[in-house]
């Protein structure tokens, strides 16, 4: 019937009378189900225009507020944010990390989350920023309790906000059955609470592991040549972290076949260095390059001093060589000063032992140097 209506209104529409039939239009017309607009709410436009996405973003977030047929909600949560003092970038931080906090209760959600949060000490941009990390986990009594933890683990808000970032699962882990008892295997190994947050914001699934694997990363660790409680141990364990057992048998063999040492020698470097074994392929095989080949360092050496692994090439180790020597071959230096005594004092240091007290004798040695350390080879230091 309906498809009839619609031809019989083409139909007289489109006839030259059509004038001198208007009662019947209007008699067919009223006849007809009026088609009202569509009533969907176009959430993804609503994302852009209101919250400040990005249309990558809106296009991200809209399927998780499909459900939504008016902004009735939404305007009610971001005119709260807004009234507790959330700027724009803060609203856009929440929203694209979390899109169905727009869908939450003022009154029983987002009122008291701010508030016990607030408690906490975070700022209006922390808040924002948490919210956006735990991706809709964000269970009021849990995480209140959880911070009250994290916090003073961490060391700070920040540090606490960026193990959250890395790792979701803090939120959500037991802290009674699963963190409390690894934390407690960390201080067990010797590692402080500055050790242990300095170990763990870089990578707190640390904490939510179980405590056989933190035993093997200690025992690991251990077997470096680092011993527990030492200064390099948080770093041993770092390296064990981020590498693992294998990936350290391979460095140590990289190592011992880039600098000729034996593996007493790459034994001693490590325990003594062990960050050594987080250096990229390229930076050790330069360094070895120059050390050896160069300056003419014995691979003892610079086993039983691999800080020298640790400055800048370009520079450090370069221009310092380069001053050293040209003291050296004009008298200015005895020939039997070590190359390391001046590579490892400070900036500061060096300039008054190295540089100040030959200014008369050698005018342009501090502009010489410095050219050096821009990565440039003045000509006076050209042997």
């Amino acid at each position: 019937m309906l498809r009839l209506r619609r031809c019989v209104l083409a139909q007289l529409l489109s006839s030259p009378s059509a004038s001198t039939i208007s009662p019947l239009l209007r008699l067919l017309s009223a006849a007809a189900p009026a088609v009202s607009p569509n009533p969907s709410f176009a959430v993804e436009d609503y994302l852009v225009a209101t919250c400040g996405l990005s249309r990558a973003q809106a296009l991200k977030a809209s399927p998780k507020l499909s459900h939504l047929k008016s902004p009735a909600k939404p305007d009610a949560v971001l005119s709260f944010l807004d009234g507790h003092g959330f700027s724009s970038s803060d609203v856009a931080a929440v929203v694209a990390g979390d899109p169905k906090v727009l869908c939450s209760s003022v009154e029983g959600y987002l009122g008291p989350v701010v508030a016990q949060l607030t408690g906490l000490g975070l700022s209006r941009s922390q808040i924002a920023r948490l919210i956006s990390y735990c991706h809709g986990n964000l269970h009021l009594t849990s995480i209140v309790s959880k911070l009250q933890y994290y916090l003073p683990l961490f060391g700070s808000i920040d540090n606490t906000l960026l193990a959250l970032k890395r790792c979701l699962y803090l939120i959500s882990s037991d802290l009674e059955r699963v963190v409390k008892p690894n934390v407690a295997a960390l201080r067990d190994s010797g590692l402080g609470d500055c050790d242990i947050a300095k170990l763990c914001v870089p990578s707190p699934r640390l904490l939510t592991t179980n405590v056989e694997s933190i035993r093997a990363m200690v025992s690991c660790a251990e077997s470096l040549g680092v011993p527990r409680g030492s200064r390099m141990f948080r770093h041993a364990m770092s390296a064990v972290v981020f590498l693992g057992e294998e990936k350290i048998a391979a460095k140590l063999g990289y190592l011992k076949k880039t600098f000729r040492w034996s593996d007493a020698e790459a034994g001693i470097a490590v325990s003594k260095y062990p960050i050594l074994l987080r250096r990229s392929k390229d930076s050790l095989r330069s360094r070895s390059e120059f050390l050896i080949s160069e300056v003419g360092l014995e691979p003892a050496y610079i086993a039983h001093r691999p800080l020298l692994l640790s400055y800048s090439l370009e520079g450090r180790l370069r221009p310092r060589y380069y001053v050293v020597k040209f003291l050296k071959e004009n008298g200015l230096l005895h020939r039997g000063r070590d190359y390391y005594s001046a590579v490892a004092v400070t900036p500061k240091v060096f300039m008054e032992k190295f540089i100040c007290p030959h200014m008369e004798a050698a005018p342009h040695l501090a502009e010489d140097y410095a050219e050096a350390c821009r990565g440039e080879v003045p000509t006076r230091f050209r042997f």
